[in-house]
């Protein structure tokens, strides 16, 4: 606790520890149990009252951080109580556990202020680093957005060559990992190659990447077709060309319950390298738009 309790608050806590409490050995106890030091409990000679004890007790404790702690912990401690044991062994326990009941109640209205303030304290806390950590994330996000842009731009002039096309299958893949994405790299299946694979929202992915000059024809999407309805019913596939689609390519990919959507530069460019969506937003995007009309491809202008 950064702020010090006010001098009323340590005179009440003060009252209800010597009214909920009658015998030594249990005032000893509950000091004890809120790390009040040995060595100032040994202090108290045997002759001395608690009254006495916990009046020289106090002026120690307000002089430093930790004794308001320790104020503080017992206020609360003491707020809890609703019964009284060392007061009900005292013959006079119907006028001593009113007066308990009252200083505590007194102490317990305090002590429900300072634990709002504390929460608030704690909320304003809480939210200023969830914004740190936000901010400290996207901004991590952006750098490895950035890069992810610029290692993209590193592998254009290779577009069209068998290596850029390698190189382009290893950045998609990197880039389903950036955005934390169940992904696999390239493989084979039934002899069959599979550029690779992501899983979002449950649906399983086979990927077709193309870094080709010309758009993709249909000849391809057939082949890609293929792969798709060989695997299992839930398995869809997410065709990858940056030189984009011809339209007989389109209407190739596109039927009634189409496993197929396509990705071209613009959904990579101008939409998840410049932050505007996230890759499973626009592949949600799409795929919702291929249940909706049946159509594989979404451009991003259309977004």
């Amino acid at each position: 606790m950064n702020k010090r309790l006010s001098p009323v608050f340590i005179e009440l806590t003060q009252d209800a520890i010597l009214k909920a409490f009658w015998y030594k050995p249990s005032l000893r106890f509950f000091l004890q149990q809120h790390r009040i030091k040995d060595s100032a409990l040994a202090q108290w000679h045997t002759d001395q009252t608690k009254r006495d004890f916990v009046a020289w007790l106090w002026p120690q404790l307000v002089k430093s951080d930790h004794g308001h702690d320790a104020i503080l912990n017992m206020a609360q401690s003491l707020a809890d109580m609703r019964h009284f044991p060392d007061l009900e062994r005292k013959e006079d326990t119907k006028i001593r556990i009113p007066e308990a009941k009252q200083a505590v109640a007194r102490l317990r209205e305090q002590v429900e202020r300072i634990n709002e303030t504390i929460r608030e304290t704690m909320d304003t806390k809480n939210r200023r680093k969830a914004a740190l950590e936000e901010m400290s994330t996207r901004l991590a996000a952006q750098q490895s957005i950035e890069k992810l842009q610029s290692q993209l731009e590193n592998i254009t002039p290779q577009l069209g060559t068998q290596e850029g096309g390698y190189t382009f299958e290893r950045w998609f893949y990197d880039l389903a990992i950036f955005f934390e994405l169940d992904a696999r790299t390239g493989y084979k299946s039934d002899g069959r190659q599979i550029d690779g694979a992501i899983t979002i929202e449950g649906t399983t992915f086979l990927l077709e990447t193309k870094f080709t000059n010309e758009p993709v024809g249909s000849p391809d999407i057939d082949t890609f077709m293929a792969k798709i309805e060989s695997k299992a019913d839930n398995t869809m596939g997410l065709f990858i060309s940056m030189s984009g689609f011809s339209e007989g390519a389109k209407r190739t990919a596109s039927k009634q319950r189409t496993p197929m959507l396509l990705l071209d530069y613009g959904h990579i460019y101008n939409l998840i390298l410049r932050g505007v969506m996230t890759l499973p937003q626009v592949v949600s995007r799409i795929k919702r738009h291929a249940s909706q009309t049946g159509s594989s491809y979404l451009g991003a202008s259309e977004f």
